[in-house]
């Protein structure tokens, strides 16, 4: 699926030109063989300035995926996404995406109804790319938006057909993990979906 160009490109975005991104939409990071799918709360400003998932700096999911052995070496997506990371990413099957599409300053602006409108658009995502394993990064929006109750890991329930996994949020703000345990998780979600093969 082809990607726009970022809005913001070859540099890190400036202070005013951020909340200008509010609303906005990123890509999704989609190939046709799609083994994991990461699904994110959504995107904050400075994804949606450079078009790329995760790209605040200080994000923790790029460092994660760079431990887990899930990248080949650590992305730096401030100011886009490098091809390199992006071939290499769509060529395991990992697809990234968002439960909500539009772009806040914190995943805690999002109302209720945009969290449960997001669940239905996942769920027929799902069933269209069909992948192994369905991951949620951020269990508190995981279950907001589909009103349950699901403990951190593997489910016993499926998702569409996909294995489902609800997984710590990479954000700086989520105080207790560490780029080590949030490895650990990404790198077994990934396993499960046979990335490694």
């Amino acid at each position: 699926m082809a990607r726009r160009p970022p809005p913001i490109a070859g540099r890190k975005p400036t202070k005013d030109e951020l909340v200008k991104f509010a609303g906005k939409r990123v890509d999704d990071l989609m190939g046709d063989n799609v083994r994991l799918l990461l699904v994110g709360i959504n995107p904050g400003l400075w994804t949606a300035a450079v078009n790329a998932h995760f790209a605040r700096p200080g994000n923790r999911f790029w460092p994660a995926l760079a431990e887990a052995k899930i990248t080949s070496q650590l992305v730096d997506a401030s100011m886009g996404l490098p091809q390199w990371a992006e071939d290499e990413l769509l060529g395991k099957g990992i697809a990234i995406t968002n439960l909500c599409a539009v772009a806040t300053a914190r995943a805690d602006e999002l109302s209720k109804e945009q969290l449960l409108a997001g669940g239905k658009r996942i769920r027929r995502l799902v069933r269209k790319v069909q992948p192994e394993v369905v991951a949620f990064l951020g269990a508190t929006a995981y279950r907001a938006a589909f009103s349950v109750k699901a403990p951190i890991g593997k489910s016993d329930e499926m998702f569409e057909g996909a294995q489902l996994w609800v997984l710590p949020n990479p954000s700086g703000l989520n105080a207790h993990e560490s780029v080590a345990s949030l490895a650990q998780w990404y790198r077994q979600a990934a396993e499960a979906a046979g990335v490694f093969t």
